[in-house]
């Protein structure tokens, strides 16, 4: 069976970590080094680290912040945020990224994800797609520049062609539920986690340790991920493993990691 992940996510804005509803009102949440720190304490398996205006901006990711949460982390550290060249790929993992995510300029040129999995491999390349429900038809529609932008492009057929393309992960967002503390949108996660061959990351909407049970025992997500309840301090990573735990589901717990316990 395989290991289930947790994986808490910094959104930063001007090298702050920030967190609104559906991608807007955004509220400071802290400095991103202390709370990279703070969830690898807490049993994080990864960290997502997104630099959420990069692309509206026309920038490239902040490479000296993401150097500092590198070069204090032992989790594995996946960035995203402004990367739309090879170039761009070689900076990150040169500053400490294990891997890097692709949102809009993946959209824009799709040749860019097979270049990344090419030259570093699927291991190294997350396609991070922000979906949002066309509720006429139960669809889910791709939005990019950090949901700002609609695409008309349907994120399931997206999703596959990444996939095909040699991405080695999808980091799947509800828009819908983006902030809201309402759960997961299971459907749409079970959707996808059934169809494709490669791990779907599971993001939007957790509300608390039982989200976490429902989106990996309903949905069948390889990872999921979450920022507001964690940056609350309503939960913390560890609650969230102790009630994987008790369900059944296969986690690395601290406690095993301290033991030496291999899963």
């Amino acid at each position: 069976m395989l290991t289930k992940r947790v994986i808490p996510c910094l959104d930063v804005k001007d090298g702050r970590t920030v967190k609104g509803v559906n991608f807007s009102n955004l509220r400071d949440m802290g400095d991103p080094v202390a709370l990279a720190l703070l969830y690898e304490s807490q049993d994080a398996d990864e960290l997502m680290f997104l630099d959420i205006t990069a692309s509206i901006e026309k920038r490239t990711t902040m490479l000296h912040l993401v150097e500092r949460i590198a070069d204090s982390l032992a989790i594995p550290f996946t960035v995203g945020g402004g990367v739309s060249k090879i170039e761009d790929v070689t900076a990150l993992l040169n500053a400490g990224a294990d891997k890097v995510a692709m949102n809009t300029s993946a959209v824009k040129r799709p040749q860019l994800i097979n270049e990344v999995s090419e030259q570093f491999g699927a291991q190294c390349c997350v396609v991070a797609i922000d979906a949002r429900r066309n509720q006429a038809d139960s669809s889910w529609e791709v939005l990019i520049n950090g949901g700002r932008e609609a695409t008309n492009l349907d994120a399931f057929e997206w999703a596959n062609a990444c996939a095909a393309r040699g991405a080695g992960e999808i980091l799947l967002t509800s828009w819908n539920r983006d902030g809201m503390q309402t759960g997961f949108d299971l459907k749409m996660v079970r959707a996808f986690s059934q169809a494709l061959s490669i791990p779907v990351i599971a993001s939007g909407g957790a509300a608390n340790p039982e989200s976490f049970v429902e989106v990996f025992e309903k949905a069948e997500a390889d990872a999921a991920l979450a920022a507001s309840i964690f940056h609350d301090r309503l939960y913390s990573i560890n609650d969230v493993k102790q009630a994987m735990a008790a369900a059944g589901i296969c986690v690395r717990l601290l406690a095993e990691k301290k033991m030496g316990v291999k899963q």
